[in-house]
């Protein structure tokens, strides 16, 4: 046997009581797991290796089901922001675009319009065009496990364009079989970005037939909704209804219920799902533990302001009567863009631009910055987003705690960090999210108890993506695993240190090989692209 933890408290991702179990290891698999077997006087298992686990809980690994981390899992070998969390897989092709399927035209265009999310990506050889091909790249090696949803977005950008209009039936038959090739190859599902174009140009009757090519493969549907401001219920209604239509899966990303306008109507939410549960739905969903939210700057614009791609927005932008439109639907009408609620300059604030000369807007809001230069915010915005190429990244500080707090008890819940990890001041779940589920809602809240707590961030999400050998620690599964202190347990990364690494999680191994190991990075590169397991 090539390791042995012994004396863990093994939390196994069911949501079941701990135990206390010495767990084998054996080419990359759990081979061994012995209750209480000190105690029993039973006879250990013994290995080439031996790590005393005394105090600590031993857990499957951590799966990130909402992941921005397509182009840093390849520029960044050592990626110990995921690594150090406990993270062993990664949810990646969120929010309806990323960089597989493409073309040569629409390569350079995700690559613009994803910007502020990955960066541009010149330190990256876009070697591939194809989902599979992408996921081949990923084989090569990688610091953690990654699964991919093919990106509704980049799928519309390639038969159908940046036009806000209908699919032809020729398009539409483009688009299912784009679909259907990604699933063959591999990805566990496809993705929406329902307020970010070109995807939301997409009418719900070419979603439903998208999502009934996901479901004959076995995938689910992810999306990023229509709203989650104004109208926010019937944005969740819309899409509960679309995919029981289509017979496909649903997993709600981010799901939360932002803004003024949804103070306190989590159990709104949580009652409308429940009724769909109950009459047969298959949903889950995964949310953050904040409340600010993170994006672009660019995509707080309305919809028609998009129309036609990057450059067009930015014409537009130059434009002096189209950008006092733009101003007006931001401002006063409420953009599609900015979730039909009328922007609120005070809760946007700067975490990353492309242009270091931009720097001094960042840690700001708008109109703090706006009102140094003495200004209107959107004289200020406007001029960040034309000087940065549309390339800033932004918090949005419209959340609520209860609302937070609700969503997260709920069964079906799954954690994801919705990391961007470009900016000088990202959003500190990106390096956090995890430790700030065990440590601030299971330790210091209790909102919940640490055995429910990892079940939602394993065993539940594990058998969303339909794995049948992870997120539970038993024998005959992969050995990606974390071991933690659930009494120091804590994410290290705060709003004003966005990068700072956890505490208490001392080892994490992926395929049995530590990936982490008392508390620093190895150099190993154990992780993999996880594809989409066959019906």
């Amino acid at each position: 046997m090539d390791l042995v933890i012994r004396d863990a408290e093994v939390v196994d991702g069911t949501g079941g009581p701990s135990y206390r179990a010495d767990v084998g290891i054996e080419g990359g698999v759990i081979t061994t797991v012995v209750k209480e077997a000190a105690a029993a006087g039973c006879l250990r298992p013994v290995a080439r290796r031996v790590l005393d686990a005394e105090g600590l809980a031993l857990a499957p690994g951590f799966i990130d089901m909402h992941a921005h981390s397509d182009l840093a899992l390849l520029r960044d070998p050592d990626h110990s922001a995921k690594a150090a969390q406990g993270v062993t897989l990664e949810v990646i092709g969120q929010d309806g675009l990323s960089y597989a399927p493409v073309d040569d035209r629409t390569l350079a265009e995700v690559r613009s319009a994803i910007t502020g999310w990955n960066g541009y990506g010149d330190d990256i050889d876009f070697d591939w065009r194809s989902v599979g091909e992408y996921l081949d790249r990923l084989d090569r090696g990688i610091a953690v496990n990654a699964a991919y949803l093919i990106p509704q977005g980049t799928v519309r950008m390639l038969a159908v364009g940046w036009e806000d209009r209908a699919a032809t039936p020729q398009e539409l038959d483009r688009m299912r079989q784009l679909v259907a090739e990604g699933m063959a190859q591999g990805a566990v599902g496809m993705s929406s970005g329902l307020t970010y174009t070109p995807g939301m140009y997409a009418e719900d009757a070419e979603l439903t037939e998208l999502c009934r090519v996901v479901a004959e493969y076995g995938g689910y549907y992810c999306p990023h909704h229509r709203s989650y401001g104004a109208g926010a219920l019937e944005a969740y209604e819309e899409m509960v209804a679309l995919t029981r239509e289509a017979g496909c899966p649903l997993h709600l990303a981010h799901a939360t219920m932002n803004f003024g306008v949804n103070k306190g109507r989590a159990p709104d939410l949580l009652a409308l799902l429940d009724k769909a549960l109950a009459q047969g739905a298959d949903i889950s969903l995964d949310t953050y533990p904040y409340t600010p939210g993170c994006t672009t700057l660019v995509a707080m614009l309305p919809s028609w302001a998009s129309e036609g791609g990057p450059e067009a927005i930015l014409e537009r932008l130059a434009d002096e009567d189209t950008a006092e439109r733009i101003r007006h639907h931001m401002e006063v009408v409420g953009a599609d863009g900015c979730h039909g609620v009328p922007i609120e300059w005070d809760t946007i604030e700067i975490s990353g631009v492309n242009d270091p000369s931009l720097a001094p807007y960042v840690g700001r809001t708008v109109r703090q910055s706006a009102d140094q230069r003495g200004e209107a915010p959107w004289v200020t915005a406007r001029r960040l987003l034309l000087d940065d190429r549309l390339g800033s990244t932004i918090l949005q500080h419209v959340g609520h705690e209860e609302n937070v707090q609700s969503i997260m008890r709920h069964p079906v819940h799954t954690g994801g960090s919705d990391g961007i990890l470009r900016g000088d001041k990202p959003h500190p779940r990106a390096y956090g999210a995890f430790p700030q589920y065990l440590g601030r809602y299971v330790r210091e809240l209790g909102v919940l108890s640490l055995e429910e707590c990892v079940a939602h961030l394993t065993g539940r999400p594990a058998a969303r993506l339909r794995l049948p050998d992870r997120g539970l620690v038993r024998e005959g599964y992969r050995a990606d695993l974390v071991l933690f202190d659930p009494a120091t347990v804590a994410a290290g990364s705060t709003f004003e240190e966005p990068r700072t690494l956890p505490t208490g999680i001392p080892h994490v191994l992926i395929d049995g090989r530590f990936v982490i190991e008392d508390g620093r990075r190895t150099d190993v590169l154990a992780g993999r692209a996880v594809r989409r397991t066959p019906r």
